[in-house]
């Protein structure tokens, strides 16, 4: 049996680090035992999956170094790679379990469904489906599909019994049907869901091992339970420790950076990045901190994993990043990694056309560029009020601006111009008297080069870090944290 893991990140929001860790741990098992890694795009969120992020997503993979055999720009002989690609493939194997009995119509409105949700919080019940439309005859389901009545399709799942997953890590782990809800498959809109496309195209590209995170671990009795009624033989699972905030929370980017471009754009360099990632939830075997990838795959174990959460502290990273530049480097390699991070032709043309009408000597550039080649700008709290908004104003200004640069995937001037303006109007502010902050933000000083297009220099990630910097030195708690979009691929 050739050993054949993947990794399958949902191209809706900035490459996180957490799909690199999983990628990484995916990549090692399966060159360690000669196998093949393989790389799908799971684009079934139609409104959410931009070709942005999946270019991001590849981008930051082939920057880690990471190399996948097969997959969406490499082509291989179980494509196609995105699963929005393969519909008529999931609409053959939905056909076949309502075939089978082993799923049924679901036309519940999604008022019904809000209803009965609070119904179960104010009774204090476990969520979910409480298989209303289980009591449809099949010749009722096919006649109300046949008239255009709007449904989903759910799995059926047994209401007694247990299910025993069996993880490569964590042993056996026991789950009462009972507590397991009846998933949704296919949506309205004739997309699968994560669990059906997942189990489809792990058995039809001949997945032989998950590694995922270990939120997955409450799907495994669903994942499973379609692996039986579609008569295949299910994947061995292993479930990765979640990557934590030093406070032991999800990590997460309201505290802690997470796309991996922030990380190249910061001057991290790749080795360094995954030598961390690896040291997340694995040990060298005799304990070393710092070893190559290539060192990693040649003494890699699944049993020297630790389940404790790994916390991803940033002081570390640092650290581990320094010892790299200065043991790994010799001098000319050292200069060559300053020059392919901020010295070359295209960022430095790119810079080029903001200063010139700026400068009277050469020497000029140093001021007035700085801010394009540094991580954080270490802006004063007296420098961010300085103007015509206090404090609270200036809060206010951060905060929108954060979330509607969090949302934001075509990263250009008139996309920045265009949030800019509509922050101002939304806070009843002149655009002029918000600029200021905004330019304190993001460059370190009150006036230079022209802002918007600095932004698009800069970058997304580099802007929204330097965002938050400056909301954290107006010295106010962080505010309660929102849904991550990106969490770690499954």
């Amino acid at each position: 049996m050739t050993v054949r893991t993947r990794i399958a990140p949902s191209p809706t929001g900035d490459p996180h680090v957490g799909t690199a860790y999983v990628a990484l741990f995916n990549y090692c098992f399966a060159r360690q035992n000669g196998g093949e890694f393989i790389l799908r795009i799971e684009d079934t969120d139609r409104e959410r999956s931009t070709p942005e992020s999946e270019r991001m997503i590849l981008d930051a993979l082939r920057w880690l170094g990471l190399q996948w055999d097969e997959g969406p720009d490499v082509g291989g002989p179980y494509g196609p790679y995105r699963q929005s690609e393969r519909g008529a493939i999931y609409r053959q194997h939905v056909d076949e379990l309502l075939a089978k009995g082993h799923a049924f119509r679901c036309f519940c409105s999604t008022e019904r469904l809000d209803a009965l949700r609070l119904e179960q919080r104010a009774k204090n019940l476990p969520l979910g489906y409480d298989g209303h439309c289980l009591a449809l005859s099949p010749e009722e389901s096919e006649r109300m599909a046949a008239d255009g009545v709007a449904y989903v399709v759910r799995m059926k799942v047994p209401r007694a019994g247990q299910c025993l997953v069996k993880d490569l890590l964590r042993g056996d782990i026991v789950f009462e049907w009972s507590q397991v809800d009846m998933q949704v498959l296919l949506k309205a809109d004739g997309m699968p869901t994560y669990h059906l496309a997942n189990v489809v195209d792990d058995h039809l590209m001949g997945i032989t091992h998950i590694l995922r995170g270990e939120e997955w671990i409450p799907s495994a009795p669903k994942h499973l339970l379609l692996y039986g009624y579609f008569g295949w033989d299910a994947p061995q699972l292993c479930h990765l420790p979640l990557l934590r905030n030093p406070d032991r929370s999800k990590l997460s980017k309201r505290k802690n950076p997470t796309s991996i471009l922030f990380y190249e754009r910061m001057g991290y360099l790749p080795e360094a990045m995954l030598n961390y990632l690896g040291l997340m939830a694995w040990s060298f075997p005799d304990e070393r901190d710092k070893f190559t990838l290539q060192e990693m795959v040649a003494e890699f174990d699944l049993e020297r994993i630790s389940l404790g959460g790994p916390v991803f502290d940033l002081t570390k990273l640092n650290w581990l990043n320094g010892r790299w530049i200065r043991e790994s480097l010799d001098i000319q390699q050292y200069a060559e990694r300053v020059r392919q991070w901020a010295l070359n032709s295209e960022y430095l043309m790119a810079i080029a056309p903001l200063t010139q009408q700026r400068v009277e000597r050469l020497s000029d550039l140093g001021p007035l560029t700085l801010f394009f080649f540094s991580g954080y700008v270490n802006p004063s709290p007296e420098a961010l009020v300085g103007g015509k908004l206090d404090a609270d104003a200036v809060r206010r200004v951060l905060d929108a601006l954060t979330r509607r640069f969090d949302a934001l995937v075509a990263w250009n001037r008139d996309a920045i111009d265009a949030v800019v303006r509509a922050v101002a109007a939304e806070l009843g502010l002149k655009l002029k008297d918000m600029l200021k902050p905004v330019y304190v933000t993001i460059t370190g000083n009150p006036s230079g080069v022209p802002l918007f297009d600095a932004m698009a220099i800069l970058g997304k990630d580099l802007c929204r870090a330097r965002l938050r910097q400056a909301r954290a030195a107006l010295g106010e708690a962080e505010e309660e944290e929102e849904p991550e979009t990106e969490v770690a691929a499954g």
